[in-house]
């Protein structure tokens, strides 16, 4: 393509839209019908000069007069309680589902690890020397002790709200920090494994493991659940930069980027349940097997939603991204 030659030839197009765009009374009709066909032209004009001859001023300043012009044309609109409902009943259980052969062999892999990591810390002394003294670690595992007295340290619900920011950051890394190839996920994973094996295998070693697992069942699992959805999420973000498919990988990653986005604020969600059972039953007086029950009930009833809900929005051609709407305009290119 010349560009200059393609300048030259559909100038007067872009500056005719501008001056309508710029027009501070209402449009008649035929300058509607004008606009709406200059904004699909100049859309196809910057498809082609992003494919064929980029150049950087030309290519912002047709991006932006189409920006302008798609705002004109679909108007300003305003959320509302709909697209709440419609993100909570289909977009996020959607992008869940979506990614769920990524975040559950995160999971299976990342549960293996942790009690691996326990049982190696567990039966050797020498290891746990490396944690802490015998006396520290004596007070760390024994009745009352600091795995005990953690989650009743401070008010229910200041550390139920420390919690949930803990937690809601760390998955928020995971799946913003996802485009670097997936190396830092794994990074945030394995210390969120180690940290967990290390509780295992110290109570282990101490013949408290029933405790131990009692203390992080109600809220662990949930919360788990949440971050190994969120890393499973940042690692397939990861891979969408290295093989985007049949998308170009601009495309595939904006795609893939704001679904991500959709599911931080859905997980977000999701580990105020997590933070809330930690802050409120995980320390209270109730049975072990009340607390228990209470965690498990919360991960089955966050599974079936997202298997049930997700699934059915899924096979419906529900994404995760935003309603088609709300997209940049795209126009087929030739290959």
């Amino acid at each position: 393509m010349d560009l200059d030659v393609f300048v030259s030839a559909h100038r007067a197009e872009w500056d005719r839209l501008d001056t309508l765009l710029r027009r501070q009374r209402r449009l008649t009709g035929p300058e509607v019908d004008e606009l709406v066909a200059l904004y699909q032209r100049t859309a196809t004009h910057l498809s082609l000069i992003q494919s064929s001859a980029p150049d950087p001023q030309l290519t912002g300043r047709l991006s932006q007069l189409v920006a302008r012009a798609r705002s004109a044309v679909t108007g300003a609109r305003r959320a509302s309680w709909r697209d709440v409902t419609r993100f909570l009943t289909h977009a996020f259980p959607a992008a869940v589902y979506r990614s769920r052969h990524w975040w559950v062999p995160t999971a299976l892999l990342s549960t293996a690890l942790a009690i691996l990591l326990g049982w190696w810390i567990g039966t050797h002394p020498e290891v746990q020397a490396t944690i802490a003294t015998p006396s520290d670690l004596r007070e760390l595992t024994r009745p009352g002790g600091e795995y005990e007295t953690y989650y009743s340290s401070h008010p229910a619900a200041a550390f139920a709200a420390q919690v949930w920011t803990n937690n809601a950051q760390a998955a928020a890394m995971c799946l913003v920090l996802g485009v670097f190839l997936g190396l830092p996920v794994l990074w945030i994973l394995f210390q969120n494994m180690l940290n967990l094996g290390i509780g295992f295998g110290l109570m282990s070693s101490a013949g408290r493991l029933d405790t131990f697992l009692g203390l992080v069942l109600p809220h662990g699992l949930l919360e788990l659940t949440a971050v190994f959805v969120a890393a499973g999420t940042g690692l397939r973000l990861g891979w969408t930069v290295i093989d985007p498919g049949p998308r170009t990988r601009r495309t595939a990653l904006a795609e893939e980027g704001r679904a991500a986005v959709g599911m931080a604020i859905g997980l977000a969600l999701v580990l105020f349940v997590s933070g809330a059972i930690e802050g409120f039953v995980t320390p209270s007086g109730l049975p072990t097997w009340a607390r228990i029950t209470i965690g498990v009930t919360a991960e089955l009833a966050f599974l079936a939603y997202v298997y049930v809900l997700g699934g059915r929005a899924a096979r419906t051609g529900e994404t995760g991204d935003v309603a088609a709407a709300e997209r940049s305009a795209t126009v087929p290119t030739a290959a």
